[in-house]
């Protein structure tokens, strides 16, 4: 059956799963590596210092140029958008597997980035182009489409175990490209047309102000821990990111065609849902990435049964988000959803935080990081949610990029913080598994306090729509049709 005699409908179904599809593999990108970085640091000879910058050149070009990737999406068209950073995905991911030396193995992960900050925006927008007209129908796909995120992060610390231990590393890349290959075959069948065709041009120095200024924080907050918080250079790397987005600000009130209109936050709970889900992020992924730890040099794991002892929590995500958001949202509000969510995820790391040396799976991991995975769940579609329907229909590439830039420096933020309290309760520790306990609890309420503050910002900040008047129906005369549908 070619793709034009596919039946609209069914085509929309299958355009989701390559969305999520998307989703799954940008997510899955910041995880893979993690196994891996013992080998490629063997390899290609990096420093302690330099290695976490695996992770974080693809996290800071990921976050740092999500906005841009939102404001090309609504200016040049979803659809294309979402082709092209499959192309730059496939280019970082071969460069990335194929490099010899630290600077080209930094730089593939940067292009990853890139990729992934075109790709994730456009996603979203084309989301809403399949699915925006109809509330119920969007519901279930946001659902579908975030079920896919916990699913690519929970992937990649799984996948990378078995190809580092099987395969070899390089391939933790190179997974990608037969991926996005299909994914530029299958796009332009299945993918609305249209769109695009905004107002204005390409903001290049917002642009540039805010993925510096982004950069730079996240820059000072991951080298905190090694060169000291009170280090005259943290705090320079610090002011520098704080005057550079205050650049960006400045400009985006001047400028006629901004990158990002600043009217667009007058839109009731748009800034509201994106700050739920910054602290979603931040809350969340420091949690998923001690509780590795901890499975692995505590408990004593090894990569590939680490990666399963995750799965349970992820399909309960799953669960939560295509089952259970849904009827929390029908029966609670948005706004009920994320804060119940959001107080539920704070419950279930202040119950890993109990953890102990000479623990086991069974008691201080299970049960704990379900109730997390329930919150997370709760939590993640309605925020999402809310933040995309607030924006008007041509602002749908800015709002996804807001709200994609929310949660990844959100993440980044949470896990540098987290990672800086760890360390100062014992987690450098390694081999000493008392303390390497303790820091990793301290992780977990640190984290804990995080899902509580966005809890109590959201109840205050998010607000319950009102419900809109049906005006008095007009005096209808005898030969009018009843309503039968």
């Amino acid at each position: 059956m070619s793709a034009r005699s596919v039946p609209p409908a069914t085509r929309r179904w299958w355009a989701l799963a390559l969305i999520a599809t998307a989703q799954f593999m940008v997510i899955m990108d910041t995880s893979i590596i993690g196994v891996a970085l013992p080998r490629i640091q063997d390899d290609l000879d990096f420093s302690q210092e330099s290695l976490s910058w695996v992770f974080n050149a693809y996290v800071v070009a990921f976050g740092g140029l999500l906005l841009l990737g939102g404001r090309l999406s609504d200016l040049f068209g979803a659809r294309r958008l979402f082709s092209a950073g499959w192309v730059v995905l496939l280019a970082g991911s071969a460069v990335a597997g194929a490099a010899g030396t630290v600077a080209v193995e930094l730089t593939g992960r940067a292009l990853q980035g890139v990729g992934a900050a075109l790709i994730a925006p456009a996603a979203l927008t084309l989301l809403m182009m399949l699915f925006g007209s109809e509330p119920r129908e969007l519901t279930k796909a946001l659902s579908l489409y975030g079920a896919a995120a916990p699913a690519g992060g929970t992937a990649g610390v799984f996948l990378g175990g078995v190809i580092t231990e099987y395969a070899a590393w390089p391939w933790v890349f190179y997974i990608n490209i037969p991926i996005a290959v299909l994914a530029l075959a299958a796009a332009p069948a299945l993918m609305p047309g249209g769109g695009g065709g905004a107002r204005g041009s390409v903001d290049v120095v917002g642009a540039l102000s805010v993925t510096a200024g982004l950069g730079a924080l996240v820059f000072a907050v991951v080298r905190a821990p090694e060169v000291g918080w009170s280090a005259p250079a943290t705090w320079a790397v610090l002011a520098a990111g704080l005057v550079l987005l205050g650049a960006f600000l400045a400009v985006q009130a001047s400028r006629r065609t901004p990158l990002m209109p600043l009217s667009i936050f007058r839109a009731p709970n748009l800034g509201a849902a994106n700050l739920a889900q910054l602290l979603l992020g931040g809350a969340w992924i420091p949690m998923w990435f001690f509780l590795n730890l901890y499975l692995q040099r505590v408990l004593g794991y090894s990569a590939f049964p680490a990666g399963a002892a995750l799965v349970p929590m992820t399909a309960l995500i799953m669960l939560g988000m295509i089952v259970l958001a849904p009827r929390a949202i029908g029966r609670l509000g948005p706004k009920g959803a994320v804060v119940t969510g959001l107080l539920v995820l704070a419950a279930g790391m202040g119950w890993l935080a109990l953890i102990r040396p000479d623990g086991n799976y069974w008691v201080d991991v299970l049960p704990a990081s379900l109730v997390a995975a329930l919150g997370m769940s709760l939590a993640f579609i309605p925020s999402l949610g809310t933040a995309l329907s607030a924006a008007r229909p041509e602002e749908g590439g800015l709002a996804s990029g807001i709200v994609n830039t929310s949660y990844q420096v959100g993440s980044a933020l949470g896990l540098a913080a987290m990672t800086a309290i760890a360390a100062s309760f014992g987690a450098d520790r390694v081999g000493d598994l008392p303390a390497l306990t303790d820091g990793f609890s301290a992780a977990f309420t640190g984290a804990a306090l995080v899902a509580l503050a966005g809890a109590a910002l959201a109840a205050v900040t998010l607000r319950t729509p009102r419900p809109e008047r049906t005006p008095a129906p007009a005096p209808r005369s005898e030969h009018e049709k009843a309503p039968g549908h």
